[in-house]
């Protein structure tokens, strides 16, 4: 299928590399703004160096869009993409997954990429990824200890415990990924998440989906499916 038969969302605050390929059977959507909500504050004046900024970005969309519409649709998303979820493909910084169709963008600190339900805003998505000179996810170590590791002593803050509810490892086109849930309480509140992390690429990704712990039975299933796509893709 080439790229101009699927619906191509560009948000108009992420630059170039960032591609939003919506699913097929739905109207293409327009370039939306994004909104300053909670996670970061946004200037009431915008300096002429953030403005030459800007009419950078613009110059890179239409670049970027070119590019996407000389490419075929499987070299954008390989995966095929479920009914009411969007995919977000980053090919410059080398990864793809999708996300619900109803979520919107929004930045989160220290993170490249994420969208969040527009009005329950701890249930969200987001991708990070650090410099490495490892080469695949097993130079970290066994899958157990990997996991153990990073729930207990890495996202659980000093004053929450970590309880780990599942762990996976799987190979995708020569890829290796481990998938895992987890719940991080503390005194006054528990969130519950699946973290998905690979190596590639000079790269050591992140994708961490997560809801409020309350809701996890409602909504489990909908993320899983967000942590299970994640790839990798060669840059």
């Amino acid at each position: 299928m080439a790229v101009s038969s699927l619906s191509l969302n560009w948000v108009s605050t992420t630059l170039s590399k960032k591609l939003n390929v919506a699913y097929p059977n739905e109207l293409t959507r327009s370039a939306t703004a994004f909104s300053c909500q909670n996670f970061f504050t946004c200037p009431e004046d915008i300096s002429s160096d953030e403005e030459n900024k800007s009419k950078r970005r613009l110059l890179l969309m239409g670049a970027g869009l070119l590019t996407a519409n000389l490419l075929p649709a499987n070299s954008l998303f390989a995966q095929e993409i479920p009914k009411n979820y969007d995919a977000f493909v980053d090919r410059i910084d080398g990864y793809s997954y999708v996300y619900p169709s109803d979520w919107t963008e929004f930045e989160f600190t220290g993170h490249d990429s994420g969208f969040k339900d527009r009005y329950l805003q701890l249930q969200n998505v987001r991708v990070r990824f650090i410099p490495t000179d490892k080469k695949d996810v097993h130079d970290l170590g066994p899958m157990e200890e990997v996991v153990s590791n990073l729930a207990r002593h890495v996202y659980a803050a000093p004053n929450q415990v970590a309880d780990i509810l599942d762990m996976q490892e799987k190979s995708v086109d020569g890829k290796n990924y481990y998938t895992f849930e987890y719940i991080l309480t503390s005194p006054n509140y528990s969130s519950a998440s699946i973290a998905t992390i690979a190596i590639a690429n000079g790269r050591y990704y992140t994708l961490i989906v997560g809801a409020n712990e309350r809701r996890w039975k409602r909504v489990r299933n909908k993320l899983k499916v967000v942590a299970d796509s994640f790839r990798i893709l060669d840059i």
